[in-house]
């Protein structure tokens, strides 16, 4: 039987593959490998060299055409490299075809956020989501995995037992999957308990893409001591504080990060996970502006809350990490009016877009901490006048706060 591992070990040095679509730029291309750099980089593997070719389509065999399939082959060869790592998902039969002509490991995007998953795993519920993730990627890929299956396709000498393994898998890995479904509904089942059971408060989700900061807002915002690290996915369980300010309680959840090209398996399976963010009153949008691509990643967010049905609720955008963005975009020597000059048709650009509801924040340096505060108790109070009217304010004195 195929076991669920983590595909890549430490410091592995690899080779990433993309394409240039008709629709899209080359430097484009470029900054998306450099994102599968750093989700290799948090894998544990390392980046030699970046391959891509401009392509109508990717080919239906090799997703990269014969001569650039040829060209990463002839760069492998004598170099160690124990990898390669392609920016968009492969079917089965395309890994099979790739590792025949390369002779390393091949692996996709997809499997790539998976091992990432499976490495930040800790909880019984998140290390089931991620399982079942696993084996739904595999599934139909085992042809493709099987290396015993090559020569099958006919003919005499080539029946045998592997086309029974195959199917003996097949149904082995239904089954899993079978039994972590069941398992996680029953651990939806307790946490949609849980967040019965939290009681009449307003709840907020922090969200946004990976590593834009969420963790290190939910340490300054609760007082409280989450992860946060400059990795991708650094968080995968929710994490839910109460918070109190001025006498107005409501609870505080950060969540899983989004990122380009989610695996829909990973969606899919962090669906308890992402339910903190579909029934979440108010969302709490995290932006890196520091970010060269943070209004694609902004996109990226709103699309997938798009997907989650979740994009209808009050949302506040948070551009965070406002410190390296002045250091970055403003050179010491521009004087101080035309500095704020930009900075107030920054906010002010960003205020209209977002309806009044955007605010720019350092969590690392603590600027501008206190007005977000503000920004959010406002928002919290008005759905509470909204769902709660017969409560007062002295209703929610909290005499611990």
């Amino acid at each position: 039987m195929l076991e669920i591992k983590n595909r890549i070990q430490e410091e592995e040095r690899a080779v990433l593959v993309g394409v240039v679509h008709k629709d899209q730029r080359e430097q484009e291309v470029k900054e998306y490998l450099d994102e599968l750099a750093f989700l290799a980089e948090t894998a544990g593997a390392v980046r030699v060299k970046n391959f891509y070719q401009k392509l109508a389509s990717p080919d239906s065999r090799t997703y990269v055409g014969k001569g650039k399939l040829e060209e990463i082959r002839q760069y492998i060869q004598g170099r160690d490299i124990d990898l390669l790592i392609f920016d968009d998902e492969l079917s089965g039969s395309q890994i099979g075809n790739i590792e025949k002509v390369v002779g390393i490991k091949v692996i996709d995007r997809s499997d790539l956020i998976l091992d990432i998953f499976a490495r930040r795993a800790k909880t019984a519920q998140a290390k089931a989501q991620v399982e079942l993730a696993q084996y739904q990627y595999i599934l139909p890929r085992l042809r493709g995995m099987w290396k015993h299956l090559e020569r099958l396709g006919g003919g005499i000498g080539t029946r045998g037992p592997g086309e029974t393994e195959i199917e003996t898998d097949r149904r082995i890995v239904r089954d899993k999957i079978t039994l972590l479904r069941k398992r996680l509904a029953e651990i939806d089942k307790q946490a949609f308990t849980q967040r019965k059971d939290r009681g009449e408060f307003i709840r907020v989700s922090l969200v946004g893409y990976t590593n834009v900061g969420k963790s290190t807002i939910m340490n300054v915002l609760s007082k409280s001591d989450v992860l946060a690290e400059n990795k991708l996915f650094a968080t995968l369980e929710t994490t839910t504080r109460k918070i109190v300010y001025e006498n107005t309680p409501f609870l505080l959840s950060d969540t899983v990060g989004f990122i380009r090209k989610l695996p829909h398996h990973l969606v899919e399976s962090f669906k308890s996970t992402l339910d903190e963010v579909r029934e979440a009153d108010i969302l709490l949008h995290v932006v890196d502006i520091a970010h060269h691509n943070y209004e694609e990643q902004i996109g990226v967010v709103n699309k997938t809350l798009q997907d989650l049905k979740a994009f209808d609720k009050p949302i506040i955008t948070i551009f965070n990490k406002m410190d390296i963005y002045t250091k970055n975009t403003f050179d010491e020597w521009l004087d101080e009016s035309t500095r704020t000059q930009l900075l107030e048709d920054l906010e002010a650009n960003w205020d209209r877009q977002t309806g009044g509801n955007a605010i720019f924040i350092s969590a690392l340096e603590r600027n501008n901490i206190d007005q977000l505060r503000k920004k959010i108790l406002n928002k919290v109070r008005e759905l509470s006048k909204i769902r709660y009217p017969y409560k007062t304010e002295s209703f929610y004195f909290d005499p611990e706060a």
